[in-house]
């Protein structure tokens, strides 16, 4: 069978090799997802509840050790690693408090008899899960779709091969079998997994490359999908803004998990009475991360998660420096084996260039300039995304009035940065994707909502 060799990011070393399932084994646990769904669907919302409530106990147990695990297959800072962890706890007890009032019966209007909306489960469902947030993203994802009823099939990053083992552990432990399996699937695996009619729904958290494919193929076989896919977020600084809350949130808001989040700030648009304060102050900021392995004292900054996508980020920057951009401080590799690259600031970007137009993915702050608000909104709607936006004023009221009305993007936040919340819905338009995450509408992402009109015989 093919394999696949992972690599630490922290040193560079090779981690255990490993086969993927072969199509037949795929195949098996499809139809194992199937009947397993037949029964599922059937067991009253209140016992799902309680196998959710045993889930959530299990990742306390096992809180240091998963955490442990995402910092050696994708480099997470271990405080990092553990607050993920503690989130998709928190997924589970918010879910475990809601799902039954969100899951019952809706009356609806009726000129005669009564009639009502129920939500109804689908069947089996694949999510093809990324790297970055190994357990969070499968969570978000996993204990909704469950709760509703259907079963699942994860198809984790390759990358992640001992994250994608324990969540198999996790899931199996509370709940029946074939209620959650994983596959480490081939690409053409996962197309025929696509297309057998025993398959009833895809989500994908990835690039925007990989959900066109996997959309094209869902969309050619009448597959309900949910896509949260990439994007390039807009952080505004408005004239009136104060500038130590910008320039915190901006900087949380980017080296969270290393850049590497869908949410991540990716461009910093600073309206130019503030801008070069703003620079030099993020300059000195930058200059406090030490980059290094993680569980060394004084070490701040981890490795990006694989080499070859820190050799891919390490283009874009050069590319943007030839264009026109100005770079600041880092934007070199460091002589080390692990997947190191430091804090890089670029400013001077304009459209045009790949700091501007795609979604740099790692430890880079894009500046920005603005010499209006108009022209500010102009810039940062002036993207193929659209997942998250930031906007920072002391007039909150007008800051309001441009999240809500001027921003182009499925997340929006005041004098904050953006991030993912259980208890909110969750996604992007445009090329950053399709579909909601999380509350109730992840709940009822691959339910059949069903009318129902009783009429007195």
């Amino acid at each position: 069978m093919p394999s696949h060799q992972p690599i630490c990011p922290l040193d560079g070393q090779k981690r255990p090799p490993y086969s993927f399932d072969s199509e037949d084994t795929c195949l098996e646990r499809l139809q194992g997802a199937k009947d397993a769904f037949l029964q599922w669907r059937r067991v009253p919302v209140k016992e799902r509840i309680k196998r959710v409530q045993q889930l959530q106990e299990v990742l306390q147990t096992h809180e240091q050790s998963w955490a442990e695990l995402m910092t050696l297959e994708m480099g997470k800072l271990p405080k990092e690693a553990q607050a993920e962890i503690r989130k998709c706890e928190s997924l589970c007890a918010w879910y475990g408090a809601q799902a039954e009032r969100l899951l019952q019966d809706q009356p609806l209007p009726a000129d005669e008899g009564n009639r009502f909306l129920t939500y109804q489960p689908l069947g089996p469902v694949m999510a093809i899960m990324p790297w970055n947030f190994p357990f969070w993203q499968v969570f978000r994802a996993a204990v909704p779709a469950l709760l509703a009823g259907n079963t699942m099939l994860l198809k984790h990053a390759p990358n992640v091969p001992g994250c994608s083992d324990a969540l198999a552990e996790a899931f199996g432990s509370c709940f029946p079998a074939g209620v959650f399996q994983q596959i480490k699937a081939e690409d053409a695996t996962v197309s025929t997994l696509i297309a057998d009619p025993r398959l009833r729904g895809v989500c994908l958290t990835g690039s925007d490359k990989a959900g066109r494919a996997i959309g094209e193929q869902a969309g050619r076989h009448l597959k309900p999908i949910v896509l949260e896919l990439g994007g390039s977020d807009p952080y505004l600084v408005l004239e009136d803004a104060d500038l130590e809350v910008a320039l915190k949130h901006c900087i949380r808001g980017r080296m969270r998990n290393n850049g590497q989040s869908c949410i991540a700030a990716k461009r910093m648009i600073v309206h130019s009475q503030l801008h070069d304060a703003f620079v030099e102050q993020l300059s000195a900021r930058a200059a406090e991360y030490h980059w290094g392995n993680p569980h060394d004292a004084g070490v701040n900054q981890a490795p990006m998660a694989r080499h070859d996508l820190r050799d891919a980020l390490h283009h874009q920057v050069m590319r943007s420096v030839e264009a026109g951009a100005t770079l600041l401080c880092g934007g070199e590799i460091p002589e080390h084996p692990g997947a190191f690259y430091p804090v890089t600031i670029l400013t001077d970007v304009q459209p045009g260039m790949p700091a501007f137009d795609e979604e740099l993915f790692g430890p880079v702050f894009v500046v920005i300039r603005g010499e209006s608000e108009q022209q500010m909104i102009d810039l940062a709607n002036q993207t193929r995304y659209g997942l998250g936006a930031a906007v920072f004023s002391k007039d909150t009221t007008r800051a309001r009035q441009i999240a809500r009305e001027e921003l182009a993007a499925g997340c929006c936040s005041v004098n904050a940065p953006v991030s993912s919340d259980p208890r909110i819905p969750f996604g992007g338009i445009y090329d950053s994707g399709m579909g909601r995450e999380l509350g109730a509408a992840g709940l009822y992402s691959f339910c059949n909502w069903k009318t129902v009109l009783v009429n007195d015989g």
